[in-house]
């Protein structure tokens, strides 16, 4: 986004965007807070950009969503069944998952299943979830590249230091070959495969909130939605 367009969406001058991106200017709460909604400063973010300029932290961080939140969530979870589906933080620490996402963990060791359980980690950890994916290397660049996307955008250590950790998981050569070329799928060496899609809550006000989102898995042929029905 351009200074223009910034100081446009901000309702402010060119020229005191330009300010306060040099220092010369101190821009005030009201402006820190529509600089964050336009830029799409994740919330967390936004209560450092509130401190660093001399302001109290506006949003807040819960332990759990509200139950009318956690009723919204367990309904999306039921709804996708017999398909799996799982909600993740942002440090990808399963929060929540519905019944289906049993058939993803038989087999894989047992401290990788004590909580918090983190499911990137156990999809990648060769006493996880690896051995049973057909197009490992491929599934395994996907979720490299996702988190490396989110360290970029995040700074976050620990999402860094999880990062280095599954590039130093072993891989695969083997490829099955992509059948759908709008997505990568999760092939199984089972013959099933599917694809995923997130869903995070909308103009959320709480950093916990706005950190979770929903991963659903959805078959990705027939074959595989006739043997999860």
């Amino acid at each position: 986004m351009s200074q223009l367009e910034l100081a446009t969406s901000a309702g402010v001058s060119v020229r005191h965007v330009s300010f306060v991106e040099t220092g010369r200017s101190q821009p005030s709460r009201a402006l820190l807070l529509k600089l964050g909604e336009h830029l799409d400063i994740p919330l967390r973010e936004r209560n450092s950009l509130l401190l660093a300029g001399g302001f109290a932290p506006v949003f807040h961080e819960s332990e759990l969503p509200v139950s009318v939140i956690s009723d919204a969530i367990r309904k999306i979870l039921d709804a996708q069944l017999p398909y799996p589906a799982i909600v993740v933080d942002r440090h990808w620490n399963m929060v929540d998952a519905n019944a289906a996402v049993a058939a993803f963990t038989v087999g894989c060791a047992g401290f990788l299943l004590e909580p918090p359980v983190n499911v990137l980690r156990l999809s990648l950890h060769p006493e996880g979830f690896a051995p049973r994916i057909a197009n490992l290397g491929q599934w395994r660049a996907h979720v490299l590249e996702r988190l490396a996307r989110q360290v970029a955008a995040s700074g976050d250590a620990e999402l860094a230091a999880l990062e280095t950790e599954l590039s130093e998981y072993p891989g695969s050569s083997d490829e099955v070959p992509d059948t759908n070329p709008l997505v990568v799928p999760l092939v199984l060496k089972d013959g099933a495969s599917f694809f995923t899609t997130t869903t995070v809550f909308g103009t959320p006000l709480d950093i916990t909130l706005a950190e979770l989102a929903i991963e659903s898995f959805f078959p990705a042929d027939e074959e595989t939605a006739a043997r999860y029905r």
